[in-house]
């Protein structure tokens, strides 16, 4: 069930960032929206990159070749879950701050859901997958 879960809530959020992230290069009324929340013009392109890269991290699976591969994989997924969270919150203080109205902030809650979802049972699952420990560590030497 972890399984499902994980993978569902991922494929959802990730789609769901990677089709924000491609508004954010083609739609003028996107460009339109990051001009009147006061954004320079650069990091609606820096953010759509991100956006782009980090879905493609979140539905990337961990290695099980090595344990610098799994270990380096897991760093990138956690700062993957970190930016995502700080850009959702981010957007949600945006468009309270401008005078948007509540219903600005449905999209940017239901992201924080799917991300929060994802991010609990990317551990558990994970977790289950290797027995015990979470996070490899490195043999002693």
């Amino acid at each position: 069930m972890k399984k499902y879960v994980y993978w569902g809530s991922t494929v959802l959020f990730a789609l769901m960032m990677a089709g924000s992230g491609t508004m954010y290069f083609v739609s003028e009324n996107m460009a339109a929206k990051f001009a009147q929340l006061g954004f320079p013009d650069y990091f609606r392109i820096e953010l759509g990159i991100a956006k782009l890269l980090g879905a493609v991290a979140l539905l990337t699976p961990l290695p099980r070749l090595g344990l610098s591969r799994a270990v380096l994989a897991r760093t990138v997924k956690e700062w993957t879950y970190a930016g995502f969270t700080i850009s959702i919150v981010s957007a949600m203080i945006a468009h309270t701050a401008s005078g948007d109205p509540a219903t600005a902030l449905l999209l940017p809650g239901v992201a924080f859901v799917l991300v929060a979802t994802s991010y609990t049972t990317y551990h558990q699952y994970y977790r289950t997958e290797a027995g015990a420990e979470e996070t490899p560590t490195a043999p002693a030497t």
